[in-house]
């Protein structure tokens, strides 16, 4: 079993965004589901392999899963059009202009660096529960049959308690 990854156990970051049709999706309308959201770009061939299986994963899980695909610029309508076309993509993707991005990611001046892809899987009260960057090591869970396990895991989780800002009591 994979680590949850760095940027996991925290509340996942609110946004509402709009996809190609300029609806917005906004997370907090997706709580009571795991969420997966993939940050993408459409240029990207492990963005292409992560999404078929996420959609592979989408029709085995049904319902009980939602699923947001995230692009920045310099992906565009025209972009997007083509990869939804092109990969057969069945849940929204939504544009950002990098906060998002950034919000997730954590990106800072001493770490600016956007990869893709990065799957964050979110549970049903809105938090982190793991995030995958691509690499060898990541390598059966973004383009193989982990991916089935992680989200069963998360399915079957109990919620995770919320991290408490406050000094610990003496």
């Amino acid at each position: 079993m994979l680590a949850a990854g760095e940027l996991s156990g925290r509340r996942a970051p609110g946004f509402a965004l709009p996809d190609l049709n300029l609806n917005y999706h906004d997370l907090a309308d997706l709580q009571g589901r795991v969420v997966l959201l993939e940050i993408m770009q459409t240029t990207c061939p492990h963005c292409k392999t992560l999404s078929a299986n996420i959609e592979k994963a989408k029709r085995k899980f049904g319902n009980r899963i939602a699923v947001l695909y995230l692009v920045n610029p310099p992906d565009n309508q025209g972009t997007v059009q083509n990869y939804i076309a092109q990969n057969g993509i069945t849940s929204p993707v939504v544009f950002d202009c990098g906060q998002v991005t950034a919000s997730y990611l954590m990106i800072t001046p001493q770490r600016p660096t956007v990869s893709v892809p990065h799957l964050f899987l979110i549970d049903r009260n809105g938090y982190i529960r793991s995030d995958f960057a691509h690499s060898e090591a990541t390598k059966s869970i973004l383009e193989g049959n982990g991916l089935d396990v992680e989200i069963t895991k998360l399915l079957n989780a109990a919620p995770l308690a919320p991290k408490s800002s406050a000094p610990p009591k003496k």
